[in-house]
């Protein structure tokens, strides 16, 4: 038991040595790669860490709204968490913020230090003594994460980088940023390092709000150094319509970090994943919570439009588990709001007694679990709204039929419309409880 101690907080203090962005962890046994030196020393570290295992990489998300803060979607928001190059964001802060007071300029070159061209990848390939302009500096932290040049502007703005470090965590308690320490410029691994997903969006809203003459920096595809063209780590830059930035990152101990600001139909949010296992589980995660707060921001705007002012714009049914051995149906039921209560989406006129049926199941858990996929890709559902496992007998046999009741004719028939093109099973059901076609008018 001891000996899986050990190897467990080996494990985790490896997570900090150095590493290749983006690279993966070797399949390798530890006895053959380190000497009982360094091993030892990585047990130390391991066993006086234990106050950092709840930085331990874990998925962390949350989307808002850009104008107004406003939260769209939030999971475990504000519990601390590895920022690694998300931390450029604050170093870019601080160097727009010197090149406004006249102590910077983008066209200015600035001294490439030995300990800057020595930090490890990712990196340009700088070298000591040589130069490099402020913009191409920013271009390379935006699009290759550059550490060398993330650190060069730091020693640049701050002398060094523990004083520009030191900056960094006051400027980030000015404009709001209430659970973050930054130790680097860079993002590399460092135990007192850290932030919340809450915070990032803090950052990205103020890097926007504050300097948006240079936010267009973020949106760079690629940026051309020397003989060879870097392509941005961020990659909903390209496949999701909307995406204008801000900031991809990675180190082991943090798991795969983004920050994103996208736009669609005048309105603007921003989103931070925290933890991905991998970079497309983030980037398909980041996609489908964009897609989650805009279809929010939406039900909100016609919300508004109906004229319900001081109503809830989103609602969510949810689900409890079922009574065991019921003679009844095991209806899960979402409460309707009383009269003037908030809460509902639709009014009163789109509201009714026909449902949807999204299955029907030998087995009641998989009915239920039909219910829940529903409720999950229909986030604008009104709050009368109640899911149903439906018991039926067919022959001897029992069959659940996974339902949604409250519905109007119209809102049922758009709801299958829309679980359809999800490829998920769905068929208008009338009061009387028949079944109707999607097709049928």
């Amino acid at each position: 038991m001891f000996a899986r101690l050990i190897t467990a907080r080996v494990s985790r203090a490896l997570a900090f040595l150095p590493h290749r962005a983006g690279g993966h962890t070797p399949a390798v046994r530890v006895r053959k790669v380190f000497p009982r030196a360094v091993l030892a020393a990585a047990v130390a570290a391991a066993v006086g860490s234990a106050g950092s295992e709840s930085l331990a990489a874990r998925y962390k998300a949350i989307v808002v709204e850009a104008d107004t803060g406003k939260v769209l979607y939030s999971r475990h928001a504000d519990k601390r968490h590895y920022p690694a190059s998300l931390t450029k964001m604050m170093t870019l802060y601080l160097v727009f913020e010197a090149i406004e007071s006249g102590r910077l300029a983008l066209d200015r070159r600035v001294r490439v230090s030995r300990r800057a061209a020595g930090q490890t990848p990712s990196r340009l390939g700088l070298k000591p003594g040589r130069s490099i302009s402020v913009e191409d500096a920013v271009l390379a932290m935006v699009t290759k994460s550059a550490n060398d040049a993330a650190t060069v502007l730091a020693e640049a703005v701050g002398g060094t980088e523990a004083n520009f470090a030191n900056e960094m965590t006051r400027t980030a308690r000015r404009i709001g940023m209430k659970n973050t320490a930054f130790r680097n410029a860079t993002g590399l691994p460092n135990r007192r390092q850290y932030s919340t997903a809450r915070d990032m969006t803090v950052l990205a809203r103020r890097l926007r709000d504050d300097f948006p003459q240079y936010y267009h920096y973020f949106s760079t595809r690629s940026f051309k150094w020397g003989k060879r063209t870097y392509e941005n780590h961020n990659k909903l830059l390209k496949t999701y319509k909307g995406v204008d930035g801000l900031k991809t990152g990675y180190i082991r101990a943090s798991g795969f970090n983004i920050a994103t600001s996208a736009r669609r139909d005048g309105r603007r949010v921003v989103g931070v994943v925290l933890g991905g296992r991998t970079p497309a589980w983030r980037n398909r995660q980041m996609a489908h919570l964009l897609n989650v707060a805009f279809e929010r921001l939406e039900t909100s705007r016609r919300a508004a439009k109906r004229g319900k002012a001081g109503r809830k714009a989103v609602a969510s049914v949810r689900i409890p588990a079922p009574k065991p051995r019921s003679s009844k149906l095991d209806l899960l039921r979402s409460k309707p709001p009383a009269p003037g209560t908030a809460g509902t989406v639709a009014s009163a006129r789109e509201t009714g007694d026909w449902g949807i049926q999204v299955g029907a199941h030998w087995a009641h858990r998989v009915a239920l679990r039909q219910v829940r996929k529903a409720v999950e890709a229909l986030p604008d559902l009104p709050a009368s709204v109640r899911a149903a496992v439906e018991r039926a007998s067919v022959g001897s046999r029992r069959l659940y039929r996974a339902r949604l009741w409250g519905l109007s004719e119209r809102l049922a028939r758009d709801a299958c419309r829309r679980l359809a093109a999800r490829r998920l099973a769905c068929a208008p059901v009338r009061p009387r409880g028949d079944l109707v076609t999607v097709a049928s008018n």
